[in-house]
């Protein structure tokens, strides 16, 4: 049951006065359910109990924390049809994305699960001492990771699970030890609500401290900012624009004790078409890319927003095919009146540039909060000397960019600013010819698509999603996959420390089964 009230740690609390409604997009109304925007007291409540459950919850073994991420994945689950119909009816999504997005949001859970009960991930390291050495004795000296502290995470508009209240922010920083304050959207405070539940049945029932979970509601950015300047906070997620990332990396970095801000902004994920590929399937690419740039409503971070080629018969053919495919497109519902708002608003600034032509703009009829496609193409040198072209436009909408050879393209490539990904889409090695500009792209994003599309993130391992600023704040760290722990953590070392006083994944005996670093060799041994 959705009460509209804030979880406090494991109780829920509604001192405010300030308050909101969700919205559904497919019926154009509010839902009913009034949320009560959290009042300082109870930030302030949250974050001392979150700071004193710290103190237990990082002594939690990797067991014990896998226990609690399993039982949250079960009591998602649990929620059942709820879930999924508020889900829907705060973002206008389909059952399929929302039954989609519960499970990999369960699959983040386990797959963190996993990680720290196996406990290697702590990245273990040491170097016994050797009283011998020359010149000098050497001292014992042993390094892990360790939780940074409390962190609060910003849920996002455009994935009410997977990347919101027990998305991949908060499994990995519970994961790392770290408690979680999240602030909802108030896009979907309704969905946020029943996952916070969840969570705290599951904090309760594996025996966590009170506070390493709190759910915070806010319609407005007033308190978000309380959230990331109060001192017991140590780091912060989120994902989002430009601006709202930037805001919060800037009022953190002004703090008396600054803090890490792991901020996921925009991206227009620029795609390279070559020559043969052109000359051999524009037709082809043509329709795939309408379907990718389509998906979702183009409202991914990852949606291709600028596709380059070089001037030619395959180009042309290509822009006409995505044109016409892209009309075809039977047009969907956005997540908001407010992000429609911005889409129209930034789609009709491109459109309105000069020296730029209409490809397709679909100017049909649709019903309320649904966005209307769009395709425009440009001339490299005019796309190089106007920086509005640049812009990220968050729906489905793309920009073609018509260079005249291969040199203006590797230069336009190599002034963009830092994306997400990019692609590469080649035939018969041509891709070989091309080093030179592969090289420059590669310099400006954070993966590198070979023949695909940009649109869909792998929750593996090996996935990096991240890359140059403004893409994220930190182009080192992923938001997906399980090595995205490591914002939550720091390195700490011991020198000399007693063996019994070490923390058992550095104790001589290697309690924990663990895999680690010994004088550079990678062993489960003991010492």
């Amino acid at each position: 049951m959705i009460t509209g009230k804030n979880y406090i740690g494991n109780t829920l609390s509604s001192k405010g006065t300030i308050s909101y409604k969700t919205f559904n997009p497919q019926l154009n109304v509010e839902n009913p359910t009034e949320f009560l925007e959290a009042t300082r007291e109870e930030i302030s409540i949250a974050l001392g109990l979150a700071s004193e459950a710290y103190k237990a919850f990082r002594k939690k073994d990797g067991k014990q924390k896998a226990l609690f991420l399993n039982t949250i994945a079960d009591e998602i689950l649990n929620l059942e049809d709820e879930l999924i119909n508020t889900y829907c009816e705060e973002s206008g999504l389909t059952v399929g994305r929302a039954q989609g997005e519960r499970g990999r949001t369960i699959g983040q859970l386990r797959s963190f699960a996993t990680l720290v009960e196996n406990g290697s991930w702590v990245e273990a390291s040491i170097d016994p001492a050797d009283p011998d050495c020359s010149p000098m004795a050497k001292s014992d000296v042993r390094k892990m990771f360790m939780p940074l502290g409390p962190v609060v995470v910003f849920g996002a508009s455009n994935f009410p699970l997977a990347y919101s209240t027990a998305g991949g922010d908060t499994a990995a920083a519970l994961a790392a030890g770290c408690p979680v304050i999240i602030k909802s959207h108030p896009m979907h405070a309704g969905t946020g609500e029943l996952v916070a539940s969840a969570v705290i049945k599951a904090a309760e029932k594996t025996g966590m401290p009170n506070g390493v979970f709190s759910n915070i509601n806010a319609g407005g950015i007033s308190v978000g900012s309380q959230l990331v300047s109060h001192s017991s906070v140590k780091a912060v997620g989120f994902t989002g624009s430009i601006r709202g990332g930037r805001a919060l990396l800037d009022l953190a970095s002004k703090r008396d004790e600054p803090i890490p801000v792991f901020a996921e902004m925009g991206s227009v994920n620029p795609v390279v078409m070559l020559p043969k590929a052109l000359e051999n399937r524009a037709t082809d690419l043509g329709k795939i890319y309408a379907g990718s740039i389509t998906l979702g409503t183009g409202q991914f971070c990852t949606n291709p927003g600028l596709i380059f080629g070089l001037k030619g018969k395959g180009l042309s053919i290509f822009v006409q095919t995505l044109g016409e495919e892209i009309l075809r497109v039977v047009p969907m519902s956005m997540l908001h009146p407010n992000i429609l708002g911005a889409y129209e608003g930034n789609k009709a600034r491109a459109i309105s540039q000069e020296n730029t032509n209409i490809v397709a703009n679909y100017n049909a009829d649709v019903k309320a909060n649904y966005a209307q496609q769009g395709v425009l193409t440009v001339d490299g040198a005019v796309f190089s000397e106007n920086p509005t072209l640049h812009q990220e436009v968050f729906g489905p909408f793309s920009i073609v960019v018509q260079c005249d050879d291969k040199e203006q393209l590797e230069t336009i490539i190599s002034k963009l600013e830092g994306q997400l990904t990019g692609t590469v889409i080649a035939d018969n090695n041509e891709e070989q010819n091309y080093e030179d500009l592969i090289s420059t792209l590669q310099n400006r994003v954070g993966r590198l698509v070979f023949n695909g599309v940009p649109t869909g993130v792998e929750v593996t391992a090996a996935m990096h999603h991240g890359g140059p600023y403004p893409a994220s704040t930190d182009s080192r760290f992923t938001a997906v996959g399980i090595h995205s722990i490591k914002r939550w953590v720091r390195p700490i070392s011991y020198q000399d420390w007693p063996n019994n006083l070490l923390p058992k994944e550095l104790q001589n005996e290697n309690p924990l089964g663990i895999t680690r670093s010994i004088n550079g060799e990678i062993s489960t041994r003991k010492i």
